[in-house]
Formats: structure tokens, C-alpha cells, sequence
């Protein structure tokens, strides 16, 4: 009891990460339970938050375990052209079930509303630059790379992502529009 729920690697991140993380742990409210989203969500939560049942981080995204909440990712839901690609392309089919739930979730953009698909964005961009494991980092940075032009945006560095959230006033109003210090 009183232990945090997420991982101890968050714990180094600035409180402005740490909440940009946390603004992203749920599903998008009003769409579907099993909405085709939600399974990049679920790999998500395994990469930042401890599995309630044992207290322990779920490092595969396929692996059994972590409830409904953080279950694994199916590897057998893939997109309907899988089956028809040529072998040598299939021969990763855990990184193809991957790629197909980030294609699902980039496709979902216009089903989903702009503020919840920017907060995940930016807890990608957070996890591409921060998670401890190398190979998680470049998959959520490869995810955070391809929102950002999917939403025809340009990518910030690490060092302004760190700027923009890193605990202090002046770093996150260089990044901040005019309205939201005016209208509040």
C-alpha cells in the first residue's frame, strides 16, 4: 500500500512530464470500449504504469497479464491486408501487430477529439525521449514522428520538449498561445 502506481523511471521526469503522462493513461471518453484506438492505449499504459495485480511493469506488449486496463496488445488483430503481403514482409509478425495498432490510431484521428489525440501525442513524444528501454523509446518516437506529420506538424527536440515542460514559467510560455494566459 502507498506505492505509486507508476513506474520508477517516471519518477526522474519533471512533474509538467509526469502529468502529460498521466493526462494520457485513459481511453478517449465517448468512443467504444474495444474502439480500435485503444489497443495502442493499452501498450501505452504498460510502458508507464506497474500492473495493479502484481506490482510489476509489463514489458511485452503481448505478454498475458495486467487485466483489462493494461491487457495485452492481440497479436493475431492485424490489419485485413496481412495475411495477403509477401513472407519476407511478414517476418516480424509482433512488430507488424504493433505498426497496425499505431496505423489504427493515426487513422482514428478524425473519430477521436483533437485535445485527447494531442495529449497522447505529446506523451509519445515523452516516452520517445525519456523511457529507459531503447527499443521502446524508438518505437513511441517513431509513433510520435508520424502524428506529428499525419497532423502536418513539426517535431520538437528534445531539448524544447524540455523547455516547454520543464517546471517553469518562462520555458512553458515560450511555447504557450496567448490564450490560455488571457481568457482563464
Amino acid at each position: 500500500m502507498g506505492r505509486p502506481a507508476t513506474q520508477d523511471w517516471v519518477h526522474d521526469l519533471t512533474i509538467m512530464q509526469q502529468s502529460v503522462l498521466l493526462s494520457a493513461i485513459r481511453g478517449c471518453d465517448g468512443v467504444a470500449k474495444r474502439h480500435k484506438h485503444k489497443r495502442l492505449v493499452k501498450w501505452y499504459r504498460r510502458c508507464v504504469l506497474l500492473s495493479a495485480f502484481d506490482g510489476q511493469a509489463l514489458t511485452n506488449p503481448f505478454h498475458p497479464g495486467g487485466g483489462s486496463f493494461t491487457g495485452p496488445i492481440d497479436p493475431t488483430l492485424h490489419g485485413p491486408l496481412f495475411d495477403a503481403l509477401p513472407y519476407q514482409i511478414q517476418h516480424d509478425k509482433r512488430c507488424d501487430a504493433l505498426q497496425y495498432a499505431c496505423d489504427d490510431f493515426i487513422d482514428s484521428r478524425d473519430e477521436l477529439p483533437a485535445h485527447y489525440t494531442t495529449h497522447f501525442m505529446h506523451a509519445a513524444e515523452i516516452l520517445g525521449y525519456k523511457h529507459p528501454d531503447q527499443s521502446c523509446r524508438e518505437f513511441w518516437h517513431d509513433f510520435y514522428i508520424r502524428m506529428v506529420h499525419a497532423l502536418h506538424l513539426w517535431p520538437e527536440s528534445e531539448t524544447e520538449m524540455d523547455s516547454r515542460l520543464g517546471d517553469n514559467m518562462t520555458g512553458w510560455q515560450a511555447r504557450n498561445d496567448i490564450s490560455t494566459s488571457c481568457s482563464d
